[in-house]
């Protein structure tokens, strides 16, 4: 099984950090970013598909041509045109594949919800939240499936975040993002469009950290030295 990590973005955000290296070759707690995610792919993944744009060159000299046990291919996005563009730049690696897990190399996520992902067909990874205001938010219908998702709505429906963890086949390409924000075409809006006519299923997460900003860093790293496996 093969797995997408969009890498690409510049990281703005996380500035002065991200100035001099991509947000994926950021520390938490000893060590990169892309290797906590790294670490929480499931044995049955067996090839890593990075895409790159901002530092690529240094993404490339970390991951190499395997890295951890798995072999890893590169894809370039040269310009900033979002999550659905970047997902299609991969459609050449993924159009044989029966499904493929897709990830952003932005956050930390517990190994268990990724392993109960990567069993279903297609599926999304949430996670509780008490306060969902700043995130996707999930509806779902009675047998689990995703009835709607709301980005960042003022009164949720639920406290499910979308974590931005996926699994799907390569019907997904038969759907468009057609709006732009900003310029750029997201991943969500291709998934809204597939939802309205397939059931996705839910599939809540054991462990979410989602980071975004420097103090998120920190928080992360606070987070982490608590738990029974921490150095």
């Amino acid at each position: 099984m093969k797995a997408v990590i969009f890498a690409a973005g510049n990281g703005k955000r996380m500035h002065p950090i991200t100035l001099e290296r991509p947000k994926p070759l950021v520390n938490v707690l000893g060590k990169p970013l892309i290797q906590h995610i790294w670490e929480v792919l499931p044995a049955t993944i067996d090839e890593v598909i990075i895409v790159v744009g901002y530092k690529r060159e240094m993404m490339r000299d970390f991951l190499g041509d395997e890295y951890m046990g798995k072999s890893v291919s590169y894809v370039e996005q040269n310009e900033a045109l979002g999550t659905a563009h970047a997902l299609k730049l991969c459609r050449p690696y993924l159009e044989k594949e029966k499904k493929f897990l897709l990830m952003y190399a932005d956050d930390l996520h517990g190994k268990d919800g990724v392993a109960r992902l990567v069993e279903q067909d297609m599926a999304l990874l949430v996670h509780f939240v008490e306060d969902p205001r700043r995130f996707g938010v999930v509806i779902t219908n009675v047998d689990g499936t995703i009835k709607n998702i709301e980005e960042k709505p003022e009164h949720p429906k639920s406290n499910l975040a979308v974590t931005g963890v996926y699994v799907l086949s390569p019907k997904i390409f038969e759907y468009e993002a057609t709006h732009t924000h900003n310029g750029e075409f997201y991943l969500t809006d291709m998934i809204e469009e597939y939802i309205r006519h397939n059931p996705m299923q839910v599939v809540e997460s054991d462990f979410w950290i989602p980071i975004a900003y420097p103090h998120d860093i920190t928080r992360a790293e606070e987070i982490l030295r608590r738990l029974p496996h921490a150095n």
